[in-house]
């Protein structure tokens, strides 16, 4: 399925969101993308717009895993569990929450000129975005909305990747979603115009709401279109899989292209799974060269509740370990050669499974990676490793600089200029892709035979 714009997408949520027509609903859109999104659901509502500002309160060093978020006038959530698994001190704490909270009161500046925030005490608060990626923010959102005191929370996107429920059920009373796709890299590809949206744009959008329209008749209100096929690269074959870690069982998609030069096999950082829009942008970029790829969450949904198991390198190297070996015990994988990618804390798990007598991999690379968690088997790796580091990331380079310099192993420490630790800056991502390719192509093609 892909949508016209964000506008044919809000039309389409609507129409699953009309139960909600009549009760004291205050939809939110998160800026900016969000908010041309949440303008038709309002209107087809017959509710008042309003935004909702909120930054999440990243753990430093590990930005991507929340430990809180903060929103306007001062409302914060922590979560106490994740700031004790992570041991982050007091200081540390309050000065990113100034900082996210600095940022949320300098953007809702921008949105609040002579429009005081809608209350939500006793109504129905439907938060909207563009689309979900790791849900982070749209839970952060959430969490905030609540503690506005809001009666019932419910989180509605036009598109989401399949399986997401499990992963926020906890952050809303209701989840609604137009389309769930199987195969998803990012929320752009859902859309034909996926163009920025302006702050001048979410003005206009709540200026537009501030009379809402009438909803469309109930015929044209009908159901969304349903889902179009998954889409594939040409001549490459993926499915979901359910790879065995000794008597665990967890989820994961593999994609092998035709005669596959080898297999790469993703360990995500902590705070994200195997729906990181990120990795699944690398994954779609080595297949594209030719490369198999295998996406896969390192722990179940039950395991995952206990936080101390996310920085748990060694039980997430065992899990590299062993999935590894299930990898291989595939016939479609028969003989394949791996190389591991690692981010953030998944690059310490790569490394440290890379480590291990007979592991046989082929090469790692590490992408913002925490190297340093692996530091007692740095000098064990055999595989031919790439660092790959954000310029402006300066308290990770310091760490992937000690690291380079411990391995024995062929090793390159590649500086991606201007890219910040989740490499969002516009071509960062594309470059470290890039890097990661070449390398790979380089070290798993080496004298080998191609995957069946």
């Amino acid at each position: 399925m892909i949508f016209a714009d964000r506008a044919d997408a809000g039309r389409q949520l609507a129409a699953r969101l009309q139960y909600l027509r009549g009760e004291p609903v205050v939809v939110l859109g998160l800026p900016r993308g969000g908010v041309p999104v949440a303008l038709e659901v309002a209107r087809a509502l017959g509710a008042p717009l309003d935004v909702i500002v909120v930054r999440k309160l990243g753990v430093p060093f590990q930005p991507e895993l929340g430990m809180g978020a903060v929103g306007e006038d001062g409302v914060r959530v922590i979560n106490r569990e994740v700031v004790r698994a992570a041991r982050v001190p007091a200081n540390e704490l309050a000065a990113v929450q100034a900082r996210e909270q600095a940022q949320v009161d300098a953007r809702a500046a921008r949105y609040r000129v002579r429009r005081p925030r809608e209350p939500l005490a006793g109504r129905t608060a439907v938060v909207v975005d563009d689309g979900i990626a790791t849900g982070s923010t749209a839970r952060a959102a959430c969490q905030v909305a609540r503690a506005h005191g809001a009666d019932r929370v419910v989180l509605a996107v036009p598109v989401a990747p399949r399986g997401w429920e499990a992963r926020i059920a906890d952050a809303a009373d209701e989840l609604v979603c137009v389309y769930a796709p199987r195969d998803f890299f990012a929320i752009g590809q859902f859309y034909a115009d996926f163009s920025q949206t302006t702050d001048d744009e979410v003005i206009a959008c709540l200026q537009r709401a501030a009379a809402p329209a009438s909803p469309p008749p109930a015929d044209t209100a009908a159901a969304a279109d349903p889902p179009a096929q998954d889409g594939e690269l040409p001549g490459a074959r993926g499915e979901e899989v359910e790879p065995a870690a000794g008597e665990v069982r967890l989820e994961g998609y593999l994609t092998l292209p035709e005669e596959a030069a080898g297999i790469v096999v993703f360990a995500h950082g902590s705070g994200s799974s195997r729906h990181s829009p990120r990795n699944r942008y690398v994954a779609r970029v080595l297949n594209e060269a030719g490369l198999g790829t295998l996406l896969f969450d390192l722990l179940t949904p039950e395991e995952e509740l206990d936080r101390a198991n996310v920085f748990d390198i060694g039980l997430l190297a065992r899990r590299l370990t062993e999935v590894t070996g299930w990898l291989r015990s595939q016939p479609r994988a028969a003989g394949a050669v791996v190389g591991y990618f690692g981010a953030s804390t998944g690059a310490a798990a790569a490394l440290w499974a890379a480590a291990e007598p007979g592991a046989d991999v082929a090469a790692v690379v590490s992408r913002g990676g925490r190297p340093d968690l692996a530091r007692p088997r740095l000098a064990a790796v055999p595989a031919p490793t790439l660092l790959i580091v954000g310029g402006r990331d300066e308290l990770v380079l310091d760490l992937n600089r000690r690291a380079h310099a411990e391995l024995r192993c062929e090793k390159h420490l590649a500086i991606v200029p201007g890219a910040s630790h989740l490499f969002e800056e516009p071509g960062t991502l594309d470059a470290a892709a890039a890097l990661a390719r070449d390398w790979f192509l380089s070290h798993l093609t080496r004298g080998r035979n191609p995957v069946a």
